[in-house]
């Protein structure tokens, strides 16, 4: 059994290791912040943000290890956080709101979602997949929540909305990172016109 010292020691050993990738991953999100995925490597990122090639590799397998890392991370820190009784549209809105301050963040999140439908791409298939199941149940919840409370029509099926918002939300996303006058907030709100209930006939 390891004594107490050698236990001191790896659990310092651990938590200086976190540290380090922690520091790296805070400078890599600013890297990708200001300029997007591009197209570079480990070792040019590695570069850029002052470590070795080495050091990069130990805590990030992989460029998608550390572009999903990055875009994770980053969308952690957020915008505002959104009422619970907010519509699955003021979500995106927010979401969007909050991408325009990060463009560079937006076009990594886009560059791995392409990624993720090519072959032998495995981590940014899991991460792109993983992330519209998770966002489709979270948005049906809210969207049943809105139907039970008649602030949305209730003759809609809660999941395919949600997948229609997710869908509506990313097209509109791409449209605005080729031409920044793309109605993002206004097309949102007309989806959000579209699904309420009709007006009660007097």
């Amino acid at each position: 059994m390891p004594d107490d010292a050698q236990r001191t020691a790896r659990r310092g050993s651990y938590a200086k290791g976190v540290a380090r990738r922690q520091e790296i991953l805070d400078r890599s999100i600013e890297v990708f912040a200001e300029r997007g995925s591009g197209r570079t490597s480990l070792r040019a990122i590695a570069r850029e943000i002052g470590v070795t090639h080495a050091a990069l590799s130990h805590y990030f397998g992989s460029l998608e290890e550390l572009l999903v890392a990055v875009y994770e991370a980053s969308s952690d820190k957020g915008g505002e956080p959104v009422p619970d009784d907010a519509s699955p549209m003021d979500m995106m809105i927010e979401s969007a709101r909050t991408n325009r301050d990060v463009p560079g963040l937006v076009q990594l999140y886009s560059s791995l979602v392409a990624a993720a439908l090519e072959d032998d791409h495995p981590v940014a298939h899991a991460f792109a997949s993983t992330r519209f199941a998770n966002l489709r149940h979270e948005l049906a919840e809210r969207i049943r929540q809105q139907q039970r409370s008649g602030r949305m029509r209730a003759d809609v099926d809660a999941v395919a909305v949600a997948a229609l918002v997710i869908a509506a939300s990313d097209g509109l996303q791409t449209q605005w990172l080729l031409d920044e006058s793309a109605p993002q907030h206004e097309a949102l709100a007309v989806l959000e016109h579209l699904l309420q209930p009709p007006a009660p006939e007097e």
